[in-house]
């Protein structure tokens, strides 16, 4: 009974989690413009504070507060001269159930920049320190920090929103979603409730060691050992989800490769569809290293375009150069694409010997091109056994094209897909990100604390082992913004915020 009271009064003690929880009621109403500035359509200008329905009054002429929710078409006005500024669309929403947990006022002007100056000139006079109206232009990030400090969004949903922001293609809009959703804060307070009940084990030991003999220590201590290398696979297993997720982000680094007047440049131009390579039929058109962003079916992807691999003694002095960076390329990426001319059997051996080089560490797709020269199924198939014989590679890595015709480009994305799928970890899950700053605290605390656990488990000092523990909680604390001394991290966070969020 005694080391029962004893867990359940640990467990108390460390469930107990700062909050970062607190009202921003005092600080002054800010306001910025949310859209993009420059000649549009509309332009969005955000105001979050106590003073958002003393500003709607100022600036419509209103005798009555603004209908929360509510859309409303009202003529704006200068405060100081009294002239029309714009008829705008407004938007007002009671806190604290607002993005920000504050009063939220939007107006939706006509996106001309002398209008949206004119507006933000006139809420600028506003401010008046001697009536207490504190008013003034956001800084970068500071909606959204507002978000966090009222307790609408932890770090990690934080993050995902300027992810979500960022997101260039469909598969970073998607990994941006687990941590906009929240789904990221469940997994990371799921796994501190797992850490504090293996503390709140230990604390029992140290509370109430003398009511136990060694045996019931050792048992126990081996038992948490359990729990916490079972929760370092876990997190170990997400981080490296996490590392493959993150080529999304950068982009999947495609090398096309193969000797000279293979059809390279008419391939990477039939994938961009358009012409993004210089083509011709004159050998060593393509003397460096051509890198094309794209977006393939929702995968952002950097296309390298290279020099035509032949021996060097055949090429001069610049082409000779762009060949060793072309291997070079080949070596540094993630899939490597071999075009060939389907209709010519020889390969030179410098390429055949490099492709065995890639192939150790990467994938190789083979795509033979030409096949519009090419008199039917029976002769390709014919090509495709000839080449998986000379290159030692599987039958599914083979592909057969025509840039000319189009002919097999669909089947040829397709593919291109499911190795994108494969590269990312994507195959049965949705991509998942989380920022540069968490994956360092995870390494440097949460998971450096477990080792510290360890280390003094096998001294048997059970006290050390416990402290060690308890830096992986405050470690995940640091994640989600519920720890103590987290302001040092807010800077970092919201700074790349841009002013209107």
């Amino acid at each position: 009974m005694l080391i029962q009271r004893g867990f359940r009064l640990a467990v108390r003690q460390l469930v107990s989690y700062p909050s970062q929880v607190r009202s921003t009621y005092h600080l002054p109403t800010i306001y910025a413009l949310s859209t993009k500035l420059g000649r549009a359509a509309i332009s969005v200008v955000r105001i979050s504070g106590s003073e958002s329905k003393y500003i709607y009054e100022k600036l419509t002429g209103a005798t009555t507060p603004p209908k929360p929710k509510t859309a409303s078409v009202r003529k704006l006005y200068s405060p100081e001269t009294g002239i029309m500024l714009d008829e705008a669309l407004t938007f007002f929403f009671q806190g604290p159930k607002t993005y920000t947990g504050e009063d939220l006022l939007e107006l939706h002007l006509h996106g001309g920049n002398a209008v949206v100056a004119a507006v933000l000139k006139a809420i600028k006079h506003l401010h008046n320190s001697q009536t207490d109206n504190y008013i003034r232009y956001a800084e970068n990030g500071e909606f959204s920090r507002r978000a966090f400090q009222n307790g609408r969004f932890d770090l990690t949903e934080v993050e995902g929103i300027r992810e979500m922001i960022d997101a260039e293609t469909e598969s970073q809009r998607v990994a941006a979603l687990s941590s906009m959703k929240g789904e990221n804060k469940q997994l990371f307070f799921g796994w501190r409730e797992e850490i504090v009940k293996n503390v709140a084990l230990l604390t029992t030991v140290i509370d109430f060691g003398e009511d136990h003999d060694l045996e019931e220590v050792t048992e126990l201590f081996d038992t948490v050992e359990t729990n916490i290398l079972v929760l370092q696979d876990e997190i170990n297993g997400y981080l490296t989800r996490i590392q493959r997720s993150e080529i999304l982000l950068k982009g999947i680094k495609l090398t096309l490769l193969g000797p000279p007047n293979a059809g390279k440049s008419s391939l990477l131009n039939s994938i961009a569809n358009r012409e993004a390579a210089i083509v011709s039929d004159i050998a060593g058109t393509t003397r460096d290293v051509i890198d094309i962003p794209l977006d393939i079916n929702g995968y952002k992807v950097v296309i390298g375009d290279t020099a035509g691999i032949r021996a060097i003694g055949e090429a001069d002095k610049i082409e000779a150069e762009g060949i060793k960076r072309a291997k070079k390329k080949s070596l540094d990426g993630n899939l490597v694409i071999l075009v060939l001319p389907i209709n010519e059997k020889f390969i030179d051996s410098s390429l055949i010997e490099h492709i065995k080089e890639v192939k150790s560490d990467q994938r190789v797709i083979v795509v033979l091109n030409k096949c519009d020269l090419v008199a039917d199924r029976v002769e390709r198939q014919q090509a495709i056994d000839h080449f998986i014989t000379i290159l030692g590679l599987p039958k599914d890595s083979f592909a057969t094209v025509s840039c000319l015709s189009s002919f097999g480009m669909d089947e040829l994305l397709e593919i291109l897909t499911q190795e994108f799928k494969s590269i990312t970890l994507t195959e049965d899950h949705d991509p998942i990100t989380i920022s540069q700053r968490s994956r360092d605290i995870f390494q440097n605390d949460v998971l450096f604390g477990f080792s510290q656990f360890r280390q003094f488990k096998d001294e048997e000092d059970i006290v050390l082992a416990t402290e060690g523990l308890k830096h992986s909680i405050e470690g995940i604390g640091k994640i989600t913004g519920q720890s103590v001394g987290i302001e040092e991290v807010l800077g970092v966070v919201f700074s790349n915020f841009c002013i209107g969020k």
